[in-house]
């Protein structure tokens, strides 16, 4: 049998590049020297993460993998900025876990406050050359580029929101039993694993809150090892705040519940160790099936002996109702104990990083074959550094090498003792 899994894919964030800054000059009838009125681009578009109430899958992202902001528009003469990029609002199913999908590290949980959220910004526009007029410089021949977008492969995961999960192995009757204590409708059909995607249900209770229920697709051993498919959906337990082990009493396919219990737990701990911290209970199902038997110790009373007082035990039917009124009313008063917060993973990975200032500056071939480097940094910093004093000197040398403008030499061809001219001082260049 095979089957499309809905709960976990990948796909391809960009946010927007900026648009770059422009370079011109005012050109007017009577004034003939205008200065510099290039404009700056635009901001690119954010890429934005929102919960949608009207999904409860991922299915959507089956059919599109790629998902990217506008750019930023480029700045224009006359000052005239350009529009920003469009972001683009990405719709998620609550629950919904992001992760980057080379490291595996969470950047956001989709849950709780967590309902729209920027996880990747644009680039900033770049500014035109309308702001670098200087007093020794009227007419600067350069601006600032957009600065790029980024692009980010990321994996989704759906961990449903549910105060209760229901586990256990295929056809035993969770289906059966959440169609009967909620508004959910499952499919039910006798064959394995015909729960491919967890099922949701409201719960309602007549003298007090309710609670929401999942019927979590059937386990089978092996599945914290990959197995089947139970190991894609383990991960639907981890937000859960009890869980319910529904058990064939009757064994009406030859199955043991308390080996059932046992090999579950066994799954669960294999998969994360903490699952089985959360409060359990065991729903003894269908024991309107129950056939008494000399010499047979009751089931019902066997999985008592086995997990009690540890697990509390509840007899039920899912087909004629017996014993679940019971079930609910002790579910509700372990969640009141422990209190409704969803759970909310904690990102493990910032992807938004103080981004480096663009130094915008010139290099240019004089009349003798000198490099001259221009740009209002560099003027400034050159105003008020000393470099006659080594100190000031070794300063402004780190200042030129931490903003690339040495490797940016080299790679236009500089050689040892060429010269570099910066507004007024001469330098000859040697390679540390």
């Amino acid at each position: 049998m095979s089957a499309s899994f809905t709960d976990s894919a990948k796909i391809y964030i960009r946010s927007g590049k900026g648009g770059d800054g422009h370079i011109s000059f005012r050109r007017e009838k009577f004034v003939p020297n205008g200065g510099p009125d290039g404009g700056d681009g635009g901001r690119g578009g954010d890429i934005i993460f929102e919960v949608y109430d009207g999904l409860n899958t991922l299915t959507d992202f089956r059919h599109v993998r790629k998902f990217a902001a506008e750019n930023g528009q480029d700045g224009g003469n006359k000052r005239c900025h350009g529009s920003d990029g469009a972001d683009l609002v990405i719709r998620v199913p609550e629950g919904t876990i992001i992760r980057d999908d080379e490291s595996g590290k969470i950047i956001a949980d989709m849950s709780g406050d967590n309902r729209r959220l920027v996880i990747l910004r644009g680039g900033r526009g770049g500014i035109g050359n309308m702001h670098f007029a200087t007093s020794t410089m009227q007419a600067p021949n350069y601006a600032k580029p957009g600065q790029p977008g980024r692009g980010l492969y990321v994996r989704l995961e759906l961990k449903v929101i549910a105060d209760v999960g229901l586990v256990g192995f295929p056809n035993v009757g969770k289906s059966t039993l959440l169609s009967r204590v909620s508004n959910a409708r499952p499919e039910i059909s006798n064959y394995h694993f015909t729960t491919l995607t967890p099922h949701l249900g409201v719960v309602d209770l007549p003298d007090g809150e309710g609670f929401v229920m999942a019927d979590l697709p059937g386990l089978i051993e092996g599945a914290s090892e990959g197995v089947g498919l139970g190991y894609d959906f383990l991960k639907h337990v981890q937000r859960t705040k009890v869980l319910i082990h529904v058990v064939d009493a009757a064994s009406v396919e030859g199955r043991d519940p308390v080996d059932d219990v046992r090999k579950i737990q066994g799954e669960l701990r294999k998969y994360d160790p903490e699952l089985l911290k959360k409060p359990q209970i065991i729903a003894a199902n269908k024991i309107d099936c129950i056939v008494p038997e000399e010499n047979t110790e009751d089931p019902v009373s066997r999985l008592k002996g086995e997990f009690e007082p540890d697990i509390p035990v509840y007899p039920i039917s899912g087909v004629t109702g017996a014993g679940i009124r019971e079930l609910l009313y002790a579910v509700r008063d372990i969640l009141d104990a422990q209190g409704r917060e969803v759970t909310v993973f904690e990102p493990e990975m910032q992807l938004e990083r103080p981004e480096k200032e663009d130094l915008p500056y010139t290099i240019t071939l004089g009349e003798h074959g000198e490099y001259v480097v221009e740009g209002p940094k560099i003027e400034k910093m050159l105003g008020y550094t000393n470099l006659e004093s080594e100190k000031g000197f070794d300063f402004f040398q780190k200042f030129l090498k931490q903003n690339g403008i040495l490797a940016d030499l080299e790679r236009r061809g500089i050689q040892d003792g060429d010269t570099v001219r910066m507004y007024g001082h001469e330098f000859d260049y040697y390679k540390e």
